[in-house]
């Protein structure tokens, strides 16, 4: 009994690589969910890195909690896809591009998007929740303003709200070309304009509050 899956992408398959397997909530729904949330923390991509790998097992297990609800090996050393009941999903970065022991099945949709992404951050840690910015809108960094508040993400995946400050003036600092960029005080510190890190060079951004 389950609603199995095994997450990994077409090379890793073929290659006997590494996958992940779901005993639990391997449904459609349920997987795009765990992406999507990967993808808002902005981990690694895990088609390119083993960090993202491992960030995606770490959100998973902090969902199921302590259980054996998740595993993760070589694809032969895993249950095989073909008598999983939502067979093989295969992914780039954090998208499903292709399925293996899925034809002519009804894919689950039990859990809109929305929802599944609460349940997922409502189960992490609270230092690592993601909160408000899950539903915050997004918009064109060009249309930011002086005063707007804007979600930014850190190395780590966390996120804080920083409050814009000015933008680029033209200076290029450590070979950007800062023209037009939002600036905001992001890493503290005297540097201001001329640290790189304290530009925003995201198209788009999640906005905390507009000024007036």
């Amino acid at each position: 009994m389950g609603n199995r899956a095994i997450i990994t992408t077409q090379e890793n398959f073929e290659n006997n690589g590494i996958g992940i397997y779901l005993h639990w909530n391997g449904g459609r729904d349920s997987v795009e969910g765990f992406l999507k949330y990967c993808e808002l923390k902005g981990y690694r991509n895990p088609t390119e890195d083993s960090y993202g790998w491992a960030r995606l097992c770490q959100i998973i297990s902090n969902f199921f909690g302590g259980s054996t609800s998740i595993g993760i090996n070589t694809i032969s050393n895993l249950p095989s896809g073909e008598y999983c009941d939502n067979g093989v999903y295969f992914i780039e970065g954090w998208e499903i591009v292709g399925r293996k022991f899925f034809d002519n099945c009804e894919e689950q949709a039990c859990y809109p998007l929305n929802e599944m992404l609460e349940s997922i951050d409502e189960r992490q840690p609270a230092e690592e929740q993601l909160g408000a910015y899950l539903m915050a809108e997004e918009v064109d960094a060009a249309d930011l303003k002086v005063g707007d508040e804007v979600y930014i993400r850190d190395w780590d995946g966390n996120v804080k709200i920083v409050t814009i400050l000015d933008f680029g003036d033209g200076r290029i600092v450590n070979g950007y070309d800062t023209t037009g960029l939002p600036y905001a005080n992001i890493v503290g510190g005297n540097l201001g304009k001329d640290n790189c890190n304290n530009y925003i060079r995201d198209k788009r951004v999640k906005i905390a509050k507009r000024v007036a």
